[in-house]
């Protein structure tokens, strides 16, 4: 580790005395500015280099920029770089110091510019790592219960568990929880994600871009990186000449009865600006045509963003803070065993009769009032990002708090009184630093990590102890370009530091319940979880390149190591999480998660076809799942009433798969788009005693089937002068059968095919010349209101029952959904 630190001291201070004694020379300074084709207004935060030497500018709100460079560089280009817009390069020209920029919005995607898991903003043909970018009008364009199932929409390889319309976790590749990491304006997301019932605390109307890392990310995130990254990017602050603007979206969701509200304010000037907004989401239970409404998935979401923007010549830092606070059913499957009519708890664990519980009245399932059984997330957050240049080098810090408050209601007899009842804080850093090129070669160094401290507080149900948390890692990336190979990698190394007190807990006699007993009053108590020492060390690297055979045509490659430190709840847990109805034990034994993961695509765009190949082959030594714990005569193991056994195991893995992209969009139709996507991957426990055993333990969970996805849309012309465009759309998603499932001890079954057909429309509306446009997005998901079960459903596998009088068990997923959202700007 000190020879990690002193290697990286060690250039620094080197390339510090290069220039530190390098002779001046006469200097000039060149000017410019960067602006949008389409709609002139100017582009901030652009990239602006000069070839050739080691220098660098930022445009800044106004898209403006200036540069110092010597006064005989007459054979040079600047090269203009902003993230969603075409690269464009400029001649710097002997007595011109004032330059202008016009960007083309991206149409081919390999001149896109991505900044997720690379150390400076990079164009997507040179990125040997497989990464996806989806657009603002990608985004704002689908319609789904939350912004994770948008994302899954439009990116292949990226699929969600969920537990109902608003929880869904992103899996990338067949690995997801703590091996996918979420970012929002890249500050890690973190709450208690480890449980299946934990969602993405983000305003779901405040995501303007995103950017999905498919394979190990360990390089520059660390550890709960090794499946990949979905990177969330809110709206920033702009330059409104001092204007204030103004936006509204409001949706409605026929099945679920969704309403959404959002309110936004911007204003700003050449330095400073800010924006805000407010949003309010609230949902009654889901419905299908096997279950009906589907007793306590509805939700009422609200959440309220604030960030301020300053912009300079060197760089920009900007604030943020945000509220998040969701009310949240948590279904349990329950049913009258004839009707298979919903039922609900009425007394303690105890006493509950899980199979004689009185039935759900139909006024209650449609109501957007949630039962007292149900789960309160709130998510705080504050974080700055701060990007500056500092003589010939750049240099990024980032800093955030976070504090996330998870109460899971389970006692319907006191249903004031919480069973899950805990408070995460988070104090997450990052500090890096781009050295100034050496010739073709650009070289970061770099540290982050964080602090966590998690409190169990006034709750009866403790599967977790409380811990603190250190994480800290180091990272030195290089990156090497030549006219048509680009080589980059690098190497990493991470030190975890979990610590905990004894902690015990014991029955209070007055209320009947379990609570936390503190020393010195430990009388009457069992010890739940013993005092927490333990220490992770990993050394993530990768190594990729990229030949372009011509700005169309690109060859990618890339091989890297990832690490994981395991979770709290696989190591330490050791009770009844209320909302996932399950009781975890982890096991403190367990080793660092390690794979390595062989990654090779091609990538062609052309004016009339883009196409897109990519295969992979991931091994993971010190692979970590669940099994469901049975008896000696495979019966489940029941610890807690009406709740499963779940124990974490540790052994090898394997996951391969290809994922493919054609779009054709000719340039003689205009307006028509034919998009296709195929992906695939296959899950294998590779430990010795589940060779060739099949369903029984030869594949792991949650593994997605085969998908094929085909949309096709056309831009209908109008002469109208207020309806200005209208596209109309349809697309089919296709999910093979799932027959390579986890069925050791009844963890997973068998799932069959189905196929889900969307159609839709959007139409922009301009409601006076001087005004901006409105967007109008009418779309109706499943048709043909198919009934289905997703195998990434865990409401598939809440059941009381091993037999049903309709032959179906389980939840099935949403059906038929009439959606309406529209997007109102105003000056």
């Amino acid at each position: 580790m000190n020879k990690f630190f002193l290697l990286i001291s060690f250039g620094l201070n080197s390339l510090g005395l290069s220039v530190l004694y390098a002779q001046p020379s006469p200097t000039r300074i060149i000017r410019g500015s960067v602006t949008d084709a389409d709609s002139h207004k100017p582009i901030p935060f652009g990239n602006i280099s000069l070839t050739g030497q080691n220098k660098g500018a930022i445009t800044d709100a106004r898209g403006q920029f200036s540069l110092s460079i010597k006064a005989d560089t007459l054979a040079h280009e600047l090269i203009i770089s902003c993230v969603g817009y075409k690269s464009d390069t400029l001649q710097v020209k002997p007595q011109t110091d004032q330059y202008t920029a016009t960007l083309l919005p991206v149409v081919n995607a390999l001149n896109e510019v991505v900044v997720t898991g690379v150390t400076r903003g990079t164009l997507m043909r040179q990125n040997p790592v497989a990464i996806l970018a989806i657009s603002a009008r990608s985004i704002e364009s689908s319609t789904s219960s939350n912004i994770i199932d948008v994302l899954v929409k439009n990116a292949p390889g990226l699929n969600a568990v969920k537990t109902g319309p608003n929880i869904s976790k992103p899996f990338i590749r067949g690995l997801g929880y703590n091996r996918v990491l979420t970012l929002y304006d890249g500050v890690r997301q973190e709450g208690q994600q480890w449980g299946d019932e934990h969602g993405v605390e983000v305003d779901n109307y405040n995501i303007n871009r995103a950017e999905v890392i498919k394979g190990p990310a360990s390089l520059m995130y660390g550890s709960d990186a090794l499946a990949g990254v979905v990177s969330m990017m809110p709206n920033y602050p702009k330059d409104t000449e001092g204007k204030l603007k103004v936006g509204f979206v409001t949706e409605y969701q026929s099945n679920n009865r969704l309403l959404g509200e959002s309110l936004s304010l911007a204003s700003g000037g050449s330095r400073w600006a800010w924006n805000l907004r407010g949003s309010v989401r609230a949902a009654t239970n889901y419905k299908n045509k096997i279950d009906g409404r589907v007793y306590n998935t509805g939700f009422s979401e609200r959440t309220l963003t604030a960030m301020l923007g300053y912009s300079g010549h060197q760089g920009y830092s900007r604030f943020g803070a945000s509220l998040y606070d969701n009310l949240q059913g948590i279904p349990d499957g329950s049913r009258d065993s004839l009707t298979r009519q919903f039922t609900r708890q009425v007394a303690e664990s105890t006493l509950d009769d899980v199979q004689n519980r009185p039935i759900v009245p139909a006024s209650e399932l449609s109501s957007y009032h949630l039962s007292p059984l149900h789960q309160r997330i709130q998510h705080y957050r504050l974080h700055t990002n701060n990007h500056y240049q500092i003589g010939n080098g750049e240099i990024d810090l980032l800093l955030a708090f976070q504090q996330n408050i998870r109460r899971e209601y389970n006692h319907p007899t006191q249903p004031d009184q919480a069973g899950l009842f805990v408070r995460l804080n988070t104090f997450n850093y990052g500090l890096r630093y781009n050295l100034p090129n050496l010739g073709q070669l650009a070289t970061t160094v770099g540290v982050n990590g964080m602090y966590q401290s998690n409190k169990n507080k006034n709750g009866t149900a403790f599967p977790i102890p409380d811990y603190n948390l250190f994480d800290i890692g180091t990272f030195v990336f290089l990156k090497w370009q030549a006219e048509k190979l680009t080589l980059s990698g690098g190497l990493r190394y991470d030190r975890r530091r979990l610590t905990g007190d004894d902690f015990y807990v014991r029955n209070n006699p007055k209320t009947g319940f379990d609570e936390h007993a503190t020393l010195p009053d430990t009388a009457g108590s069992k010890l739940q979880f013993p005092a927490l020492h333990q220490s992770f060390t990993g050394i993530s690297m990768s190594l990729g390149a990229t030949y372009e055979f011509s700005e169309k045509v690109a060859l990618k490659a890339n091989i890297a190591r990832g690490y994981r430190a395991p979770s709290i709840t696989e190591i330490a847990s050791n009770g009844l999480d209320p909302g996932a109805h399950i009781v975890y034990i982890g096991n403190r034994n367990f080793n660092p998660e390690f794979s390595l993961q062989e990654d090779i695509g091609l990538t062609a765009t052309f004016p009339d076809v883009n196409i897109g190949v990519s295969v992979f082959n991931n091994f993971i030594q010190n692979y970590i799942s669940l099994s469901q714990l049975v008896d000696e005569k495979g019966e489940p193991i029941i610890i807690v009433q009406g709740n499963k056994t779940y124990q974490y195991q540790q052994s090898s893995a394997q996951l391969y798969g290809f994922e493919t992209q054609f779009s054709l969009h000719p340039t003689t139709w205009r307006g028509f788009t034919f998009d296709n996507s195929i992906a695939v991957v296959y899950g294998y426990n590779r430990g010795q005693r589940f060779t060739d055993a099949g369903v029984q333990g030869e594949y792991l969970p949650f593994i997605p089937p085969l998908r094929i996805s085909t949309g096709v849309s056309q831009l209908l012309p109008t002469k109208s002068k207020w309806l200005t465009d209208i596209t109309i759309k349809a697309d089919v998603d296709y999910n093979a059968k799932q027959d390579r499932y986890l069925g050791l001890n009844n963890t997973e079954t068998a799932t069959a095919a189905y196929t889900l057909v969307n159609a839709g429309m959007d139409a922009s509306i301009r409601v006076s010349q001087n005004k901006p446009t409105w967007h109008v997005v009418f779309q109706v998901n499943n048709l043909f209101d198919v009934a289905y079960q997703s195998n990434l459903s865990r409401l598939k596998y809440f059941e009381y029952f091993t037999q049903s009088p309709n032959g179906h068990l389980g939840m099935f997923g949403v059906g038929r959904n009439v959606c309406l959202k529209l997007i109102l700007p105003f000056n």
